[in-house]
This record gives structure tokens, C-alpha cells and sequence, in this order.
């Protein structure tokens, strides 16, 4: 399985059965290293929240793939509205397996929307469970997270201003207690925090037991 960082808090992972997921597809931001047009082949995207910078493109992915969308219900509504045939919408603490192979779990995220709640995802996938933490403050039942779940990769926005800066995502470790830990929504616009440098050294002093893996628009890690 395969973990594609797009830049900001766009992500494509590639399962052990060529499954193609993309969360919070912006593909125009300004880090990203694809185009719309390099996309041909999606099978599930999911959309933490509605805000430009992570709805996205998935309107223009899944006319392109008739890929299914998870969200929360009321954004769902709206992407329907928007032209999107294949949407399931469910919320905080749902679950369901949207494509072959694919498990998904809404949970929460401190953070606004402008429909429906924002929120988190947990993919159980080939018996691992990848996190992905939308936009969210750092919030204490990451730590019930981490106890009911093992989480092999957390991706983490570490940005400021947003959404946690690099001191409490560093702190959010020791609450969710992943194996490894990927920093996103950095860098993209000047408000943001410009590198995960700051995060990685204070990931190392708060959760020492944590990888962190950081990186690049385009690069790959596999999991």
C-alpha cells in the first residue's frame, strides 16, 4: 500500500488491489505535482469537510471516474447537487465500506464547515488503519482514539493559524500513538507554517517512539 502526498491535506494512497483513494482532493493547490488531467482512475474519495482547500476537485475527479464519495451527510447533499452520483454521506462514529476492501470511520475534528460537521477519517485497510485528521485543534479523545484503534500512520496538519501548529501536533502523538506520523497542511499558503522542521524536532522530544516521514509534494512512503 502505497501513501502519495499531493500537497496540503490532498493525499492518494494505492492499496495491495490497485484501489485508487483520494482525500481532500485539491488538486490545483499551489504545492501539487499532478494535474486534473493526470487523473484517470479513482475509486473512493473522501471529503473531511467543505472548506475550498479540501473539497477540492472532487466534483471534477468523480465526473471523471464515477468514483464514490464518503462525507459527512449534509455535504453530500450538496456534492449530489453539484452532479456527483456516487455519494454516501454518514457522520462522527459511522462506519462503512464504501468499495471492496475499504473500511471507513468518521470521527471528529475540532475545526468549521460550511455544511455538515468536519472530521477525521480512520481507513482500515489489509488489516492496517491509516489516520487522517482533517483541519482539527489538537483535542483530548485523540488519546480514546489511539486506545481503541491501532494506528499505523497518522497524517497530521501541523500549519498553524487553521488548524494545530507544530507544538500540539507534536503533543497529539503521544495521544494517538502511531507507528508513523506525516505532516500535512504546511507551506501552502504564507499564513502557514513553511516546513515541518519545527514539528519533527518537537515530535522526537514528545513521542520519541513515533517515525515521522516527511514528505515531498509527489513522494511516495510505503506502508
Amino acid at each position: 500500500m502505497m501513501i502519495k502526498w499531493l500537497g496540503h491535506s490532498a493525499f492518494e494512497i494505492t492499496t495491495s488491489t490497485d484501489k485508487s483513494i483520494f482525500i481532500d482532493p485539491w488538486i490545483e493547490n499551489p504545492l501539487s505535482p499532478v494535474s486534473l488531467d493526470d487523473i484517470s482512475k479513482a475509486d473512493l474519495v473522501l471529503v473531511t469537510h467543505d472548506h475550498f482547500d479540501h473539497i477540492g476537485n472532487t466534483v471534477d475527479i468523480c465526473k471523471k471516474t464515477s468514483a464514490m464519495v464518503v462525507t459527512n451527510p449534509e455535504t453530500s447533499n450538496k456534492l449530489s447537487q453539484s452532479g456527483v452520483e456516487n455519494v454516501i454521506g454518514i457522520n462522527i462514529g459511522g462506519s462503512v465500506e464504501p468499495i471492496d476492501g475499504v473500511k471507513v470511520t468518521m470521527v471528529q475534528a475540532f475545526h468549521s464547515s460550511e455544511s455538515g460537521c468536519p472530521a477525521g477519517f480512520l481507513l482500515h485497510i489489509d488489516g492496517k488503519i491509516i489516520y487522517h485528521a482533517g483541519d482539527t485543534g489538537i483535542f483530548s479523545s485523540m488519546e480514546l482514539l489511539g486506545d481503541l484503534y491501532d494506528i499505523n500512520v497518522a497524517l497530521i496538519p501541523i500549519g498553524s493559524v487553521f488548524t494545530m501548529d507544530s507544538y500540539q501536533a507534536a503533543k497529539s502523538l503521544r495521544l494517538l500513538k502511531p507507528d508513523v506520523a506525516i505532516p500535512m497542511h504546511y507551506g501552502t499558503f504564507s499564513a502557514l507554517v513553511k516546513d515541518a522542521k519545527e514539528f519533527l524536532d518537537l515530535a522526537k522530544r514528545e513521542s520519541p517512539d513515533v517515525k515521522v516521514v516527511v514528505l515531498k509534494p509527489g513522494e511516495e512512503w510505503g506502508l
